[in-house]
């Protein structure tokens, strides 16, 4: 039998867990019709079971519109212009870029690890290899500029020794830098997903996304939302964010349940989606709230991001600090 002192314990917790759910923010205007959501195309996750079977839209209680995009930085231009209000898998450095310019926006959660799906391809018939990268010297290199890829791409040749002030830099999504390493027209390519994987088909690369974190490169993407969303609809972002926890958990617990679905919504083939999960990895909420992520690494990862750029001479200068810019409410309440 509960004694009177721990009865007493169990209601005064449930009335603090009250009182803490009470906390959470309202929202300041009636819901708005519909959404959009900024996505990349060959990029494929779990929760795209989700914008597929319209999870998101019965969750939400609104209309959801998907829009692909083929950059982070475009992501960012959008949120910027109020087209987009959520970004999924959005570039931690288009992000980074993005808030040191200025931007409002807000990271509410970690979309994706993929340090094996972001990575530079050096064409075949140039025989580059680690050993001898300075052979990319006077070569064009396609990258997106500003983005993930573009920062690994600086880092990983710094690391070897090449000079890039002696390389053409050419802005190309991985897509268009696929075409062109298969052209010839370029000597290296960098971009991920599908892009990447038809990369590897015309050269090789350098070095692995193993290698590049013992360099302290650990990749991965964001789940953003514009500052005004976010105040005005606190309850549509904890929403997205649930849908996302609960789609993720059903991939973890049988990844190839939907695998259809999911190569459907990415625009690839089924066996090419199954190549590219498989270097994924999808924190779960309690995972992301914790110091190796959100609650103080990713922080500190984003003014590390931002102080490099500067001395790469892409930004002019770097925030003090980028606290602010990270916000763990909704994941708190994600059950």
């Amino acid at each position: 039998m509960m004694s009177d002192d721990m009865m007493e314990e169990e209601v005064m917790e449930e009335e603090m867990m009250e009182e803490e759910m009470m906390a959470f923010p309202e929202d300041q205007a009636e819901l708005p019709d519909e959404i959009t959501v900024a996505y990349f195309l060959e990029w494929p996750t779990p929760n795209q079971v989700a914008q597929l079977e319209e999870l998101y839209d019965e969750a939400m209680g609104i209309k959801v519109n998907w829009v692909s995009f083929d950059t982070g930085v475009a992501m960012s231009a959008a949120m910027a212009s109020g087209d987009v209000q959520i970004a999924y898998s959005q570039g931690l450095v288009p992000f980074a870029n993005a808030v040191t310019a200025g931007l409002p926006l807000q990271m509410v959660g970690v979309a994706v690890t993929y340090a094996e799906n972001d990575n530079c391809v050096a064409r075949a018939d140039l025989g580059i290899t680690r050993d001898n990268a300075t052979d990319l010297h006077g070569e064009k290199v396609a990258v997106p500029i500003g983005t993930v890829a573009h920062y690994k791409m600086l880092r990983e040749m710094e690391f070897l020794g090449v000079d890039v002030s002696q390389l053409e830099l050419v802005d190309l999504p991985p897509a268009d830098g696929a075409a062109a390493l298969q052209r010839g027209d370029v000597g290296m390519a960098c971009g991920w997903g599908g892009g990447l994987q038809r990369m590897l088909e015309s050269g090789n690369i350098l070095m692995t996304g193993a290698e590049m974190e013992e360099l302290g490169l650990f990749v991965f993407d964001v789940v953003s939302v514009t500052e005004e969303f976010a105040e005005t609809y606190p309850s549509l972002v904890l929403q997205f964010m649930q849908v996302t926890e609960d789609a993720n958990a059903a991939y973890a617990a049988d990844n190839s349940a939907k695998l259809d679905v999911i190569a459907q919504a990415a625009g690839m083939e089924e066996e090419a989606t199954a190549t590219v999960l498989a270097n994924f990895g999808f924190p779960t909420a309690e995972e992301q709230l914790s110091d190796e992520w959100m609650g103080g690494a990713v922080q500190s990862f984003i003014k590390e991001v931002a102080d490099f750029f500067v001395e790469q001479g892409e930004l002019e200068e770097a925030l003090d600090s980028y606290d602010g810019f990270v916000d763990t409410t909704y994941l708190e309440y994600v059950e």
